[in-house]
C-alpha cells in the first residue's frame, strides 16, 4: 500500500439500473429521507444544461490543482460511473475542461462531480454531460499528482465510498450509501407521491395545516387573540 498515490480496484457498486431509478426523483426528497443530514455542500453547483444525475462512484482524491489522477480515472471509468473528485476544494487551478468533459460524453460516462474548479465554463454549460463543480477559472491544472483512486473521499462532510450513489439536479449533489439504495428509494417515492398531494389539495384550494398549531401549543407559544 502506498498511501496518497494509489489505484485500487472497486469492490462493488450500484446497479446502473437501479441508480437510473433515481433519475425521475429530486434530490431535495431523497435528502429528506436521510434526516436532512447529509450534502455535497452549496458551493458544489451543476454547469451544465442537462438534466439530473445518478450513477455510482469512481472516487478519486488529487493534490489541490492537480488533474492526473483524474485524468487516469477516465481511462477506467465505466459507461453511467459519475467521477467523483475531491480536490479539497480549492478553486485556484481548474481540474477539468471541455476536452475532459468530451471524452467523458464518449465514453457514456454518468457526470462529473468537481470539489474543486472548473474551465471552459461556456461549453460545459451547454454540454449535456451532468457537470457538478465548486467554481470557475481560467487558471489550468498541474499534471504531477499524487493522487488516489477508489478511496473514500469527504466533500464538505459527506462521504463517499467507491460504488456508493451518487445523484445530483439544481439542487445540489448527494451521496447515498451502497447498503441504503433500495430503501432510500421507497422513501423517496413515498415522499414525492405525498408531495404531489400536497400541490393537487393547494390547486383545488385546500390550505390546512393543523400540525401547525399543534406544534405551536407543544412549544407553549403564546398567541394573542
Amino acid at each position: 500500500m502506498n498511501i496518497g498515490l494509489q489505484i485500487l480496484k472497486r469492490r462493488r457498486a450500484v446497479p446502473l439500473q437501479l441508480a437510473q431509478e433515481f433519475l425521475s426523483i429530486p434530490v431535495a426528497n431523497v435528502s429528506d429521507g436521510m434526516a436532512r443530514m447529509t450534502a455535497g455542500g452549496p458551493r458544489l453547483r451543476r454547469m451544465h444544461r442537462g438534466d439530473r444525475m445518478a450513477g455510482p462512484a469512481l472516487t478519486v482524491k488529487t493534490r489541490p490543482g492537480d488533474n492526473l489522477m483524474i485524468l487516469k480515472a477516465l481511462s477506467i471509468a465505466q459507461p453511467g460511473d459519475v467521477i467523483v473528485v475531491d480536490g479539497g476544494g480549492d478553486l485556484t487551478n481548474a481540474l477539468i475542461g471541455e476536452i475532459m468533459v468530451l471524452e467523458a460524453i464518449k465514453r457514456g460516462l454518468g457526470g462529473l462531480v468537481i470539489h474543486g474548479s472548473l474551465r471552459d465554463a461556456d461549453v460545459i454549460a451547454k454540454s449535456p454531460m451532468p457537470v457538478f463543480a465548486s467554481g470557475v477559472t481560467h487558471r489550468g491544472p498541474y499534471k504531477d499528482g499524487p493522487g488516489e483512486i477508489n478511496v473514500p473521499i469527504a466533500i464538505d462532510g459527506m462521504v463517499i465510498e467507491p460504488g456508493d450513489l451518487v445523484i445530483g439536479d439544481d439542487d445540489g449533489v448527494l451521496c447515498l450509501p451502497f447498503d441504503a439504495v433500495n430503501h432510500l428509494l421507497q422513501s423517496a417515492r413515498e415522499k414525492q407521491a405525498a408531495e404531489a398531494r400536497i400541490v393537487s389539495d393547494l390547486q383545488a384550494g385546500k390550505f390546512e395545516r393543523p400540525w401547525v398549531d399543534a406544534t405551536l401549543a407543544r412549544l407553549g407559544c403564546h398567541i394573542e387573540e
